[in-house]
């Protein structure tokens, strides 16, 4: 009997879920399917640009887990493109945490990223967007 999944960590869920090449009826479409965690995996590997060491601590898994979850996310989006096919993206072992990660300032990210932090956006407890006094000379 295999070891039951441990669940994976997401901070975010897509407002859409569902994608297809416009003008083909879905009937007609293979569909092909990712997990929430396989979507969360691509959004912090290749949108965030973290290394697979902070996206596999952010998700509570080990770096290899997340490898493996980037590698398959990739070859389905992939295939999706190429052969043209509906992406559904549902399902997975996962909890959610929103108070993880704002995706706006990254706040509560890990601290290189911080570093890159331009501007906070209020949407998480404790995060005030800065505000820039213009003096006489750049008016």
């Amino acid at each position: 009997m295999p070891r039951p999944l441990k669940p994976r960590t997401i901070g975010v869920v897509p407002e859409i879920c569902h994608f297809k090449p416009r003008g083909v009826p879905a009937k007609k479409l293979k569909t092909v399917g990712i997990t929430l965690d396989e979507f969360e995996a691509i959004r912090l590997a290749d949108y965030e640009g973290l290394s697979h060491e902070e996206a596999a601590v952010l998700m509570n898994v080990s770096r290899p887990t997340f490898s493996r979850l980037v590698e398959k996310a990739r070859v389905k989006v992939a295939g999706f493109l190429v052969n043209g096919n509906q992406l559904v993206i549902d399902g997975g072992n996962i909890e959610f945490d929103p108070d993880r990660a704002c995706v706006k300032c990254k706040e509560n990210m890990p601290e290189k990223r911080m570093e890159r932090r331009k501007r906070s956006c209020g949407i998480i407890t404790g995060c005030v967007e800065e505000e820039t006094e213009l003096t006489d000379a750049q008016v």
